[in-house]
Parts: structure tokens; C-alpha cells; sequence
């Protein structure tokens, strides 16, 4: 038989006031595709060509880089470029080459304030991540100076932090690491310039390294282009006792096509 409070929740979820409302709603905002804005049949996913166009990092990729091989060349290969400049971080791991779509749902979340994408877009970083995020001590996104926080009102980072967060059921350092200069925007600017411009540009907030040292971290970014952002933040990680450090991110760009 079943359970009186099973009925009750069972006829709870029936009368749910967001399933009543749905096909209002539906109405007033269509489901559409979150890359191009075609009419889907559902929220918050992609349609068939953005999905198909989608590059997602699979296996078989660099253990360190997270960048994707051409061909499989065994279980634990890194590439020459993690060998020739092995990252002041442990490892990288991404969702999808940074173009089409992809380019698409981070401009939208940075520049275009769809923090309405953040949730999804936390959804596959979760699974690219895997058992560095589940196996993890706490998630740090990677802050923005206090100017430009108030000119953007939102860090994108953060916001996929938070999200991220609430999928693996993992601590969310929000106070921890700070920006203590405001840098350029890296738009534009050589892998030499971006390094030069955000070289010493964060610090572990005195007080705080008690949640940092010895600690297991999954460092978030919305993208990874040269990796001088994220370097400069894991170094500030790693001076205060981090034991391990993932950097994280949505999107990679590749200097040269695989």
C-alpha cells in the first residue's frame, strides 16, 4: 500500500504552483536554445545544431593540461608543452574548446549578464572535473578587484563557483583569496603582456590561511586562454600551503588547432 505521506507528497508535486504555472510561462518565455535562441523544447539546453557544433574535452587529453590529443597516446601521457612549462597548478580541466557555442554561453555570462547560464554551465564543469571536485576540500573562484566587481556587479567565477558548489555539496571560499591590484583587461594582450599584467595580482586574505593550507582547492574561471590569470591565483595558493590546486573552467582556448 502506499504511505499516507507518500500520497501527500505525491499530490504536492501534482499541484506544485512552478508545474501549474509552467505553460504560462512557457508562453511568456518561450524555451529557447541558451547559445542561439531558437525555440527548444525545454530551458536552459541547447538545440541541435549549437550541440553538434559543441567541442567537448574528452578523453583522450594531457593529465596536467587537460588540453585534448589528436590521437590516443596511452593512459597518463601529458603533452610537451606541460613538460616543456609544467603550470604552478596540479592540473587543468575544461568543458569545451572556447568557440561556437561554447564562446557563446561565456560572453553571454560575462558580458551580457546571463547569470541565468551559470547553473547549467556549473552542471557540465562538475562532470568535466570528476573526482577532483567530488574528492576536493573547498571550491575558490577567481575574485575580481573590488572597481571592477562594482562596475560588473557580479563575477562570473563566483557565480559558476557557487553553483558548482551546490551540486558537489562542497565548501565555497568566497573571502579567502583576494585580488589586490586592479590589472588591464587581458583582451588583446600578448602571453607575455597577460602574465606581466596579473604577476603578483592576488594574495590570500591574512586570517585566512588556516583554509588554505593543506588543503585540496578546485580553483574556477569561466575560461582559460593563456593560463596567466589562473597561474598568478594558484601561486597565491600554493605560497600559503595549498596542497593540491584543479583550476577549473568552462571554456579553453587553444593556441594552435588540434
Amino acid at each position: 500500500m502506499v504511505d499516507e505521506a507518500e500520497k501527500i507528497e505525491s499530490v504536492t508535486r501534482w499541484f506544485s504552483p512552478r508545474l501549474l504555472l509552467r505553460p504560462v510561462l512557457d508562453l511568456v518565455y518561450p524555451p529557447c536554445c541558451a547559445a542561439c535562441g531558437v525555440r527548444t523544447a525545454g530551458h536552459y539546453g541547447l538545440c541541435g545544431a549549437c550541440w553538434g557544433r559543441m567541442r567537448f574535452i574528452e578523453k583522450p587529453y594531457c593529465e596536467i593540461l587537460g588540453i585534448p590529443f589528436a590521437h590516443d597516446p596511452g593512459e597518463g601521457m601529458v603533452s610537451a608543452l606541460a613538460i616543456a612549462e609544467p603550470p604552478i597548478f596540479d592540473r587543468l580541466r575544461a568543458v569545451a574548446l572556447h568557440e561556437g557555442a561554447a564562446r557563446t554561453l561565456v560572453h553571454g555570462l560575462k558580458y551580457r549578464d546571463r547569470t541565468d547560464l551559470a547553473p547549467m554551465m556549473a552542471a557540465w564543469m562538475a562532470r568535466a572535473a570528476g573526482e577532483h571536485l567530488t574528492l576536493c576540500d573547498a571550491i575558490i573562484p577567481v575574485p575580481l578587484h573590488w572597481t571592477r566587481l562594482m562596475q560588473r556587479r557580479f563575477n562570473q567565477a563566483a557565480e559558476l563557483s557557487r553553483h558548482l558548489a551546490h551540486v558537489s555539496n562542497r565548501p565555497l571560499l568566497t573571502r579567502a583569496l583576494m585580488r589586490r591590484k586592479r590589472t588591464s583587461r587581458q583582451v588583446g594582450l600578448s602571453a607575455r603582456g597577460r602574465e606581466e599584467n596579473v604577476r603578483a595580482a592576488f594574495r590570500v586574505v591574512k586570517g585566512e590561511e588556516h583554509q588554505v593550507f593543506g588543503k585540496r582547492l578546485v580553483l574556477v574561471d569561466d575560461v582559460f586562454t593563456t593560463g596567466a590569470t589562473v597561474s598568478s591565483a594558484a601561486r597565491a595558493l600554493k605560497r600559503a600551503g595549498a596542497a593540491d590546486v584543479t583550476v577549473l573552467t568552462f571554456a579553453m582556448a587553444l593556441a594552435e588547432p588540434i
